[in-house]
Parts: structure tokens; sequence; C-alpha cells
């Protein structure tokens, strides 16, 4: 048998397991549980425990997938994963026949008479929905708005009476599949005004706990800064004011997001640069990671986002230097945030 192999998604320990349907979590130490997140995780869990399905809802960024993950972990369960997608059917998630299987029995035990037998049978798989509730898994349903909502009426059932419908066709011939009562479900989709989603029907949604996740608080993002690259704390602050305040630019004001904070702060400590106005590594990274992950800002057909970058970078760096000269606390950029 082959072994598990080990992955660090977020900030949890994936083990995927070698036949490939299951997957382990475990919360990793990389896990930044400041207490906004250690809230968010004790009100899923509390759902969870007595048998409600949870649903992360937020915009693109604000760890929905990273906190099902963690959650999951903490109920100990084996996680079977699955990702909304615009062309399945309800098969995809109970199972479908997968092929035919044929077999032929020829009596010659008498010489002069032959006798031949012919059988042909579906072959059914199993696809994850079903394995999960005949297992007792905890699924993890990412961004399942991304499916149709047809798709998805398998579920109904399966959170309400705990039953699973499944087609006559299934090899057992069982018509029906008692939910197994470690089974949970965990649920994440972005509003449903992202390109790419459809609107869920109102049963499904009846029969979810939804936790509505913004944007981290600004410790909550220094310290995952910190703790996904190892960057000093006075260039997180630095790094996470920038991000915030150039957040509330434009009509999407979730972005940037967190990974935008990650991906400048894991390159400073690549090139062992450092978060200061006048660092060339600092400028060129904050200018290619933050003009792309922002919204559009123009005046007559060009873009003001690199002249916003800048006037943010001056004015976050230069309080910043004044408040470690005068030995004060921080001072908080962000709007809204203090």
């Amino acid at each position: 048998m082959a072994e598990a192999l080990n992955k660090d998604f977020g900030e949890t320990v994936v083990r995927v397991q070698p036949d490939g349907d299951n997957i382990e979590a475990e919360a990793s130490d990389q896990f930044v549980a400041t207490p906004h997140v250690q809230a968010l995780a004790e009100r899923a869990l509390a759902y969870l425990e007595v048998g409600y399905a949870v649903h992360f809802a937020g915009s693109a960024g604000t760890g929905k997938t990273t906190l099902a993950f963690h959650v999951a972990a903490k109920l100990g369960r084996p996680v079977t994963l699955i990702h909304g997608d615009d062309e399945f059917g309800s098969s995809d998630l109970v199972g479908k026949d997968s092929g035919y299987r044929k077999s032929k029995l020829v009596d010659n035990y008498i010489h002069s008479v032959l006798k031949t037998e012919e059988n042909m049978n579906t072959l059914w798989v199993d696809n994850r929905l079903t394995t999960a509730c005949a297992s007792g898994n905890t699924l993890i349903y990412d961004e399942f708005n991304r499916s149709r909502p047809e798709a998805n009426n398998a579920l109904l059932s399966v959170l309400e009476e705990r039953v699973l419908n499944l087609p006559s066709l299934r090899q057992n011939g069982e018509g029906y599949l008692q939910v197994h009562p470690d089974f949970r479900a965990i649920f994440t989709s972005n509003p449903e005004e992202y390109a790419g989603v459809h609107k869920t029907q109102d049963a499904l949604m009846d029969r979810l706990i939804t936790i509505q996740m913004g944007n981290f608080d600004r410790e909550t993002e220094i310290a995952i800064a910190i703790a996904q690259s190892g960057v000093s704390r006075h260039d997180a602050e630095i790094i996470v004011d920038i991000v915030n305040e150039l957040r509330g630019t434009g009509v999407n004001n979730h972005r940037p997001t967190i990974r935008a904070t990650i991906a400048i702060a894991r390159i400073l400590v690549h090139r062992k640069a450092h978060a200061t106005f006048n660092d060339p590594v600092f400028q060129w990274v904050c200018h290619d990671v933050l003009t792309t992950e922002t919204a559009k800002v123009t005046r007559e057909g060009q873009s003001l986002m690199p002249h916003m970058i800048d006037e943010s970078m001056a004015r976050v760096c230069n309080a910043a230097l004044k408040t470690r000269r005068s030995g004060s606390r921080p001072r908080l950029v962000n709007k809204g945030k203090e």
C-alpha cells in the first residue's frame, strides 16, 4: 500500500490517504489562533457538534477554506473534499454507472451437450457524498455555489432527514442510505454576485447555519503574515497597514486580500529586504502585487493605482519611522480598524 502524502494546506496539515478519496486534517503549528479566529472556530464547532451543517460565507481571501479545514481537524474525523463545479450533476456527488461487467459461463460437462449462459451488469461507483455519508466523514464542500442548484438537491434529505436517496442501480440494490451519525458538513461560498456562481436554492440555505466572514482584524493579519513568512513584526505591521489602507479603494473594498500581505512578506524575507520606503525590493514588490490585486481606479484612461500605492507606502512608512523614534504605540492607519 502506498504511503499517505502530507501537504501543508494553508495553515492545516493535510494527509492524503492512499485511496485518494479521503484526507486526514490536522491543525498546523502555523495556524494563527487569535481571539478573532478562535471565536469563529468555536461558533462553528458548537453548531457542528449538535448536527447542524455550517456555511462560511465571504469574499475571496477571508480564510473560509482554511478555517473549514481547521474546524474539520478539531472534529477528528476523515475529511471528504468537494470543489463546486458548474459541470456537476447529482451523479457527480452521489455516484453513477461507470461501465458494464459481462460474464459468460460455458458448461460442457456432458460432451454431447453445450450449455452457455451470459450475464451483463452495470458497474456502479459511489462518489464522494455517498462515501462521506456511509463512513461518517466530515464533508467540506468548497465554493458549493459554483455548482448548479439542481446538482445539490441530494443534500436536502442528507441534511434534514439524514437519508441519502440512491438510484436502484447501485450494486447492493439499496435505494436509500442511512447517514452515519458522525457525518458532518461544512460549506464555503463567495457572495452570489461573484462571476461564475449560482443562486442557491432557499431549501438548502434553510438547512445551513451561515457564518459571515469579513477581512481579519489588524492583529490577526499581522500574526498571519509573520507565521506564513517569518517576517519581522515591524515589517508585518507596515505591510498590513498599507494593504488595509488600499483595501478601501474603489468599489471592491475586500481587495487586496491577506494573500497580498503574505506574498509581499515572503518576498521581503526571501530577498532579505525590509518594509522601508527607500528599499527597492519593497518598492517593486508592492507595485507588482498591489496593482494587480486592487480595484481598477483610472483618470483619463490612466490607472491611478501606482500613484496611490506610492502615497500609501510613504504615509505608512513615515508614520512607522516616527513611532519607532518616539517609542510610542503604533498608530493604526486603516480607517475603522482602531
